[in-house]
């Protein structure tokens, strides 16, 4: 799992006006909470943070006043246009302790020959991991399935120290045959021998 060191700055200033100033300087706002302790407010060095943010889970490591804090991004807002980060909410963790996060899928291998697709049902599942082993994605394989074939969250091949939170039922993949369309001539065919209304 990557760990990213990143300088916090505490931000004092709140409110649309202030974040509009912070986002100007190259800075996005950001709100630390967990273990019961006060949220604490931050800006947080805007390009930094994107690069770091390109890692599903990735485990922040801030440095707040010269003190150490780990961090995992709960939620990141950003701009619906443009897709600069707004806003990101971080929650704060420790060594040793387990967290429960929603971790991306990557689908491998290829279904059996014969037209069949994979369909994909779900991106993530939900597992329990302690703070700083967060997988950063897990493998689906669909290696050789053929149509009607699924793939559920208990298939899923777990690093030691991870258990799954996701009902193991729940489908992640499943193979189908692709849809076939009828013909312009059969359908013509199927509207003429329908009967006429009225």
């Amino acid at each position: 799992m990557s760990e990213v060191r990143i300088a916090a700055e505490p931000r004092s200033e709140f409110g649309k006006g202030a974040a509009r100033r912070a986002r100007r300087a190259g800075k996005v706002p950001a709100v630390l909470y967990g273990h019961g302790n006060a949220p604490l407010h931050l800006n947080l060095p805007g390009h930094e943070l994107m690069m770091a943010l390109k890692t599903p889970n990735v485990l922040l490591s801030l440095e707040v006043d010269g003190q150490r804090k780990l961090a995992l991004p709960k939620a990141v807002q950003r701009d619906v246009l443009k897709g600069f980060l707004e806003h990101v909410d971080l929650l704060l963790v420790q060594r040793g302790e387990k967290v429960t996060v929603e971790v991306p899928l990557v689908i491998e291998g290829e279904p059996a020959p014969g037209g069949n697709l994979v369909e994909h049902l779900q991106s993530t599942i939900s597992v329990e991991a302690e703070a700083t082993h967060v997988p950063e994605t897990l493998a689906v394989s669909v290696e050789g399935l053929s149509a009607g074939a699924a793939v559920h969250a208990g298939d899923v091949e777990l690093p030691a120290g991870v258990t799954l939170v996701t009902g193991p039922e729940t489908g992640l993949v499943q193979i189908v045959l692709p849809q076939v369309e009828a013909a312009p001539a059969e359908a013509e065919a199927a509207e003429a021998e329908a009967p006429a209304e009225g």
